[in-house]
């Protein structure tokens, strides 16, 4: 009969292996290390090591600081209001704030060329024949029609009675 063959695999040990890698990997990466120095060296020259070794010395002093102001409801405003100036810049179109954005200079720069203000004939001349401005105008008014007509609907939102109250 037959008789099985022993096999006998040396036993593999992981540690020479990484030690050998480890052995081969400045030369492997040697400019990535020194990319590498150059960092460690700047966030030291910068104290941030210094920072970080002081927070982790008083973790618990930032944690209860954190938590203390995340208990007020200043931040958590602030992070909806932040939340809500996002979105509503979200919903304009890039061309119509560059085109209002670059505006705002030039009106500044011409009112700072001009600092007296205009006289009542020339407000009327503007209002009555300049385009410019009357187009202006409009885009103003539209602005605060809109920011009216939000207002009311929040005044008839906020009058409105409960469901389950009595008029009283």
């Amino acid at each position: 009969m037959a008789h099985p063959i022993p096999l006998d695999l040396p036993v593999r040990d992981p540690r020479v292996a990484l030690q050998s890698r480890l052995q081969e990997a400045p030369a492997e990466h040697a400019e990535a290390l020194l990319d590498a120095y150059e960092v460690v060296q700047g966030l030291h020259d910068a104290g941030v090591f210094d920072f970080l070794r002081g927070a982790l010395e008083s973790k618990n002093r930032v944690l209860d600081l954190a938590v203390g102001a995340v208990e007020s409801q200043a931040p958590i405003r602030a992070i909806r209001n932040i939340l809500l100036l996002m979105n509503m810049l979200g919903e304009i179109d890039p061309a119509v704030l560059k085109t209002f954005t670059q505006a705002g200079p030039q009106a500044l720069k011409q009112m700072v060329r001009k600092p007296e203000p205009p006289g009542l004939w020339r407000l009327i001349k503007d209002f009555l024949w300049n385009q410019d401005f009357r187009h202006g105008l409009a885009a103003v008014n539209t602005m605060l029609e809109t920011f009216g007509r939000s207002l009311s609907g929040a005044d008839r939102a906020d009058k409105k009675p409960a469901p389950n109250s009595k008029p009283g």
